[in-house]
């Protein structure tokens, strides 16, 4: 993936850039993942929150983590589309939903998380490392 990372919402109210590369892209299976993306699992890439300036207004929801802190989840208001998470454990990281990527070519997941929670019908990728929860 290139050092400049651009995206945004389905109908263009919100833009996301950031300057810097990715920490990590994964593929999360936990339950939360599931009901917030309205499928078997999340993929996103790991960027530092400080690297990326967001335009527009997402709105938020907040639930309880795995770990007890909290995960905020962001999304348009407008069109819906889930946006970015964030968690209290690691504050200075956020996570970008690769389905939102200006060019999703090079996202390639190098790990799949949570896979305890993973749907049995769930083919994973068996050339990159499983973790039945996350390891922080």
């Amino acid at each position: 993936m290139t050092l400049s990372i651009t995206g945004g919402c389905a109908c263009g109210a919100i833009r996301y850039a950031c300057r810097a590369a990715p920490v990590a892209m994964l593929s999360c299976h936990c339950l939360d993942c599931q009901r917030s993306s309205g499928a078997p699992f999340a993929s996103g890439i790991v960027v530092a929150a400080a690297d990326t300036e967001v335009t527009g207004s997402p709105r938020t929801y907040t639930v309880p983590g795995h770990s007890g802190g909290r995960t905020t989840r962001s999304f348009c208001g407008e069109c819906g589309t889930p946006l970015f998470t964030r968690g209290e454990v690691v504050p200075d990281f956020m996570s970008i939903r690769y389905p939102t990527l200006d060019d999703a070519s090079a996202f390639k997941p190098a790990v799949d998380i949570w896979t305890s929670r993973a749907q049995p019908w769930v083919c994973l990728a068996p050339d990159i490392p499983h973790f039945p929860e996350s390891p922080e």
